[in-house]
């Protein structure tokens, strides 16, 4: 309940955020006006950070981004259509809801941007993070993200990652990207070394963790509305992550992951 009551009153200050800013700001032709972004994703897994999240089925995940003048705030959840069991207990549907509070600057070819993530987790303790992102607007677009929990999972989680987009046509382009990372956990009971066996070695994981490869064709289907196809596929960085990655997974006998959906996407 308590969880729950927070969720709540979190969208109504949001909302009320939103609402009082677009009623209150003056608004001209030179000027930066409020922007939104509602977009669903449907995808066969949930994969963070490596870790599968799900088990065999197809996930939901809306998504909904407002911003004014770099500051920007999110709202994002997670629903299972076949929820899986943890520690025996069956998961409900709706399983996550987080929420991101940003700001954003370029300076020249390098962006940035400031952040804070509360997660809100079923099945789990909710925990919070800070990061900064860091980009360049060069060959590859390299971006560093730098992740910072400091709640109930205390560590650093490091991702480096490339992107590329071609454009196929007015209203068409396929994206390409890619990411490594690196984990640092701040104790061996939320990030534990495993063993090839399978358990605990009483250290705690340092070190590569997880890479990514996407590929996305986003369509443009008018001027608000945007379809995208993608797949990924994920793989471990070392054996230690592959030891983490399969023993973290919900079957529990996975440490790669190739996945895919559409995502749908209204902005304005």
């Amino acid at each position: 309940m308590k969880k729950n009551r927070l969720i709540r009153d979190t969208l109504t200050i949001v909302a009320a955020l939103v609402l009082t800013a677009s009623s209150i700001l003056p608004v001209s032709a030179e000027e930066e006006t409020p922007s939104a972004d509602l977009s669903v994703a449907v995808l066969n897994a949930y994969i963070w950070r490596g870790l599968e999240l799900s088990n065999d089925s197809i996930v939901i995940q809306p998504s909904m981004t407002v911003g004014y003048k770099g500051f920007s705030a999110n709202v994002w959840g997670n629903l299972d259509t076949d929820p899986h069991e943890n520690l025996g207990v069956e998961m409900n549907t709706w399983n996550e809801t987080d929420f991101t509070l940003a700001y954003g600057k370029e300076f020249g070819s390098l962006s940035t941007e400031l952040g804070y993530i509360y997660y809100g987790l079923e099945g789990a303790d909710d925990s919070q993070e800070l990061y900064l992102s860091l980009g360049l607007d060069t060959l590859l677009s390299p971006t560093l993200t730098i992740y910072r929990d400091f709640a109930q999972y205390p560590g650093w989680y490091l991702l480096l990652g490339i992107s590329h987009a071609l454009e196929l046509k007015d209203n068409l382009s396929l994206e390409l990207a890619g990411s490594v990372s690196y984990l640092a956990g701040d104790d061996d009971d939320d990030y534990p070394e495993i063993d090839d066996d399978g358990a605990p070695t009483g250290d705690k994981f340092s070190g590569l963790h997880d890479g990514t490869i996407s590929v996305s064709l986003p369509i443009t289907v008018s001027e608000y509305v945007t379809v995208t196809p993608s797949i990924a596929y994920v793989l471990p960085l070392s054996s230690d992550a592959e030891n983490r990655m399969e023993s973290a997974s919900v079957e529990g006998d996975e440490k790669e992951f190739f996945y895919g959906g559409i995502t749908a996407s209204f902005a304005f």
